[in-house]
């Protein structure tokens, strides 16, 4: 078997992504689809999405090397567990296409460039720069309008969820940035974190008014906001800080949103 020359711990990390941030933007619109409307299909993109996530640490380092123009064990156990879950990822899509409306393609035909963009950048190692990391959040955030789609769920509702996932990303990010600096002494432009608050909810109260996006989101990505323009006053935090905070706000948003949108609030 491919993976026998390569050492547990390699393996191990290979097979289980570390990226702690990685984890809620993956979960958070699984959750929020299957909050608003469960279904089977729903349940295979939860996992179309799971796997995903999964598979792009070992396809990232796969690409890279065979860039360099090197292929190690480590390289082939990378692509063992890239196509392993890549079958999950497809085993998923089958499941939804069988077994739902077929509408849900749509969100992820539109967020399939973005996708791209992330691959292209983890290709070029540039997968931590801004636009890396944004790219994959918002087209992770289709998740949650696929999965309300294959439910039969309005389109209304469906594409307020992204909305309110892709703003609730975008404050995210920037404030995680923007404190990894701090941590290392670099520069950081407060204005332009702030202003990236100020947009999100403005945005989202714009869609709350429209009768877009549901108005608990707004209100959750605004905690976010506010949070996130206080702790950049304070003295800089660590990573795991900064992790876990950023897990319970995207809980929270995930949390209020589904509850918003079933509750018409």
């Amino acid at each position: 078997m491919v993976t026998r020359s390569v050492p547990s711990a390699t393996l191990k990390s290979l097979a289980i992504p570390n990226e702690h941030g990685g984890w809620g933007l993956t979960l958070e619109p699984v959750i929020l689809g299957l909050l608003v409307a469960p279904s089977p299909a729903g349940w295979g993109l939860g996992l179309l999405a799971l796997a995903s996530f999964f598979a792009r640490h070992p396809t990232k380092l796969a690409l890279a090397d065979l860039r360099r123009g090197h292929v190690y064990p480590r390289t082939r156990a990378a692509l063992f567990f890239a196509l392993l879950y890549g079958g999950l990822a497809l085993a998923g899509l089958l499941l939804a296409w069988f077994t739902g409306d077929r509408a849900f393609v749509l969100p992820l035909a539109a967020a399939a460039p973005l996708v791209a963009l992330q691959v292209a950048y983890d290709a070029l190692g540039k997968g931590r720069t801004l636009i890396g990391e944004l790219s994959g959040s918002l087209a992770m955030g289709a998740v949650a309008t696929a999965i309300i789609l294959a439910a039969g769920g309005g389109a209304a509702m469906a594409w307020g969820a992204w909305l309110v996932l892709a703003m609730r990303g975008l404050v995210a990010i920037r404030y995680a940035r923007a404190q990894v600096r701090r941590a290392h002494g670099r520069p950081v432009s407060k204005i332009s974190t702030f202003a990236t608050a100020v947009l999100a909810v403005f945005v989202l109260f714009l869609g709350a008014a429209w009768g877009v996006s549901p108005w608990l989101g707004m209100w959750a990505v605004l905690a976010l906001a506010v949070y996130a323009v206080y702790m950049l006053e304070r003295p800089p935090v660590s990573a795991r800080h900064v992790g876990w905070s950023q897990m319970f706000f995207g809980w929270l948003v995930a949390l209020m949103t589904a509850l918003g949108i079933r509750a018409g609030w």
